[in-house]
């Protein structure tokens, strides 16, 4: 299988190799995203009647025996159940999950760090439901206290955040033709970068 970008009746010169690693976005049965795949693995899909293509790009995909358009967006003809991806704890996620903001005092800023509720030394766990964001002032203030034992009351209980199940998208990766089939994913990407400004910026 080779990549053309377009039709090589047209005099073009074939390009990379790499062209068939090109990003395919897989939707279930039922238009919901399911995952990203590569063009050939795309093909392969379609090829075994496994999948039908929703849209195509300019490049064309040429085998021995025939020449097709490269799938943009490929729908499975039966459903697959979509995993559900659980985040992975780490310091970023909680100030994403907490919107960059203290728990203690509501400033939201980009000068955070790390509070245990109930203290490391005391047993309190590495875990979604016992760390927060805090600014420096109130971690100081709380040192190796409880908030009761420092008088100090969260703004909301911790708790893990919602499975992502479309974790499997990254910055950069989508393409113009997905748009129709992720209208969520504008407002979602506007959100995270409002709160990286908020951690770029203070």
């Amino acid at each position: 299988m080779t990549t053309e970008g377009n039709d090589a009746r047209e005099g073009d010169q074939p390009a990379p190799r790499l062209a068939t690693r090109s990003p395919v976005l897989v939707l279930n049965q039922n238009y919901q995203p399911l995952n990203i795949c590569d063009v050939r693995r795309a093909i392969s899909l379609l090829g075994r009647g496994k999948a039908e293509t929703l849209d195509v790009t300019e490049t064309f995909v040429r085998s021995a025996y025939a020449a097709m358009p490269a799938p943009a967006v490929i729908r499975l003809v039966y459903m697959v159940r979509r995993p559900l991806h659980q985040r992975r704890l780490s310091r970023r996620e909680i100030f994403v999950r907490d919107g960059y903001r203290c728990q203690y005092c509501g400033t939201q800023t980009r000068h955070l760090t790390l509070d245990h509720v109930i203290p490391r030394s005391r047993g309190g766990q590495q875990s979604w439901t016992n760390v927060v964001s805090a600014c420096t002032e109130c971690n100081h203030h709380k040192a190796g206290r409880t908030p009761s034992e420092a008088r100090m009351k969260l703004m909301r209980e911790p708790a893990p955040p919602r499975p992502n199940p479309y974790a499997f998208f990254h910055v950069g990766q989508m393409r113009d033709s997905w748009r129709p089939f992720l209208p969520w994913l504008e407002a979602e990407r506007a959100e995270q970068a409002q709160l990286a400004g908020v951690a770029a910026g203070g």
